[in-house]
């Protein structure tokens, strides 16, 4: 017998297994999961009954299932234990300094974009990032997140009115949804002096375990020395240093 599993309780272990499959793909019914985690039907059902006994998971009105509000809590409780600063700092450093320009971490609170970690290089002449500023969803580099929000939540989170911080900002309702839909495809955000005339950002978007957009990656520069090819070479870096952060933070996707 492999020493390492004579204290596993084989219940208990296949129990965690549902449960991470849920969070990975949210919305599956009962015979999905059971294919993928490779048990039979019977006893995934019985796994997920005493999962949703406890609230960590629950069945929606498609007889899909998905995480429960016990998992809040346990979320809660680990982001004080995972800390997505402490993960991404590195990330940023690296990006920061192969390009020479402002990385910025945005995190989404409600209808804004929160910035909560930065780097900075060295160059005199550069964009100053500020801890703290926060930003609408529907403006520059935030766009990487409102574009991943489900659709209705997308719209309950725009303003009535859009304010325009430039005259590039989008305040145009089919603009700003044509743009969500190129975000979307593309899987970044090229933003032109949209809250700055002089500032030029290319973004990404960071997922949780479940898939679930939670902040942004990105690169701010002068507009003045960021030409179209630098632009191109930042969307491979910031899109492939978001995809860095998304996996620290269990995301498959």
């Amino acid at each position: 017998m492999n020493e390492d599993n004579r204290y596993v309780i084989q219940s208990v272990d296949a129990a965690l297994v549902v449960l991470m499959q849920v969070a990975r793909r949210p919305g599956c019914g009962v015979s999905e999961i059971a294919r993928r985690v490779g048990e039979t039907k019977a006893k995934t059902f019985r796994l997920l009954r005493t999962l949703e006994r406890h609230a960590m998971v629950f069945c929606d009105a498609s007889h899909g299932y998905r995480l429960g509000d016990a998992i809040l809590v346990l979320g809660t409780a680990a982001s004080g234990q995972i800390d997505l600063v402490k993960l991404a700092s590195p990330i940023m450093e690296d990006l920061g300094l192969k390009v020479n320009e402002t990385v910025q971490l945005r995190l989404r609170d409600d209808a804004e974009a929160l910035c909560i970690a930065k780097f900075e290089p060295s160059r005199d002449l550069r964009v100053h990032a500020v801890i703290g500023r926060r930003r609408p969803l529907y403006a520059g580099s935030s766009k990487a997140i409102l574009a991943f929000l489900p659709p209705a939540e997308r719209d309950r989170q725009l303003p009535e009115k859009l304010i325009a911080f430039t005259r590039n900002t989008l305040t145009r309702r089919d603009q700003l949804e044509e743009e969500v839909r190129r975000i979307r495809a593309g899987g970044y955000c090229v933003s032109r002096g949209e809250v700055s005339d002089q500032l030029v950002s290319v973004s990404a978007p960071v997922f949780a375990i479940d898939g679930s957009i939670i902040a942004c990656l990105n690169i701010a520069a002068p507009s003045f020395r960021t030409q179209d090819s630098d632009i191109n070479r930042f969307i491979k870096l910031v899109t492939q240093a978001a995809a860095s952060v998304s996996r620290g933070l269990g995301y498959t996707g």
